[in-house]
């Protein structure tokens, strides 16, 4: 636990303050002992407030308060996506229905990982001289367009979007701007589409009848698309910024 100074601290001063009167006045304790007492008080008062203010991580204020909004909806989604899980244990229970199950937990399992990875990519970011290197970026963007010619309808309109996104932040970095608050835009546009698709398939799920191959075909294009939106969230965390 790191030394604060109690003076920056007004409740454990409060604290320290009133456990002084009441030794002194009520107690009768002689001074050697409260003096010592009410400063202790004060002294481990003040630290655990300062380990509970959270440390920036960043030199961008700005950028810093982005990644604190994408950090919390991260959570939202992993919350989100546990609680399915554990619905689509009780709904799916079919032999015939175990494939979609694993495949939507898996889904979901990747979701919950979200929040992780992103406290990661924020770690990455650390310090003045972590903008973003056009090399690194370049090597994401040639992997985003291994990807395109192989997929087709949302989860391809999602990498062409991811494409543009990367091109806009190369430029960034080349004219030598910081690039990691465009970084962290794009990433919280995904986690936010994919917080959709969650939500549509936990509506879907929960009024799905197991029989109608159709409704559960809807549930697995669904699936699929979440992890679509997981694949592009990837290229985020893959490469060292």
């Amino acid at each position: 636990m790191k030394l604060a100074n109690p003076l920056n601290y007004p409740i454990p001063m409060l604290v320290a303050g009133v456990a002084l009167v009441v030794g002194a006045r009520w107690l009768r304790l002689p001074p050697v002992v409260i003096l010592p007492t009410a400063g202790a008080i004060a002294m481990v008062g003040a630290a655990i407030r300062k380990a509970q203010v959270p440390i920036p991580l960043l030199d961008n204020p700005e950028l810093e308060q982005q990644l604190q909004a994408v950090r919390q909806q991260a959570k939202i989604l992993a919350d989100k996506a546990n609680k399915l899980r554990q619905e689509a244990g009780r709904i799916l229970t079919g032999a015939e229905q175990m494939d979609l199950l694993v495949a939507l937990q898996e889904s979901c399992d990747r979701s919950i990982e979200l929040p992780g990875k992103i406290d990661h990519m924020a770690h990455q970011f650390q310090g003045s001289d972590s903008l973003l290197d056009p090399a690194e970026l370049k090597q994401q963007l040639r992997e985003i367009d291994k990807k395109i010619p192989t997929t087709q309808g949302i989860a391809r309109e999602q990498l062409q979007k991811l494409r543009s996104s990367l091109q806009r932040n190369i430029k960034l970095a080349q004219q030598g701007q910081d690039a990691r608050q465009a970084q962290v835009m794009s990433c919280q546009s995904l986690v936010l589409e994919a917080a959709g698709v969650l939500q549509e398939l936990q509506n879907k799920l929960r009024s799905v009848n197991v029989s109608d191959v159709e409704a559960v075909g809807e549930i697995r294009s669904l699936s699929e698309q979440l992890n679509s939106y997981q694949d592009n969230l990837d290229t985020f965390f893959t490469h060292e910024g």
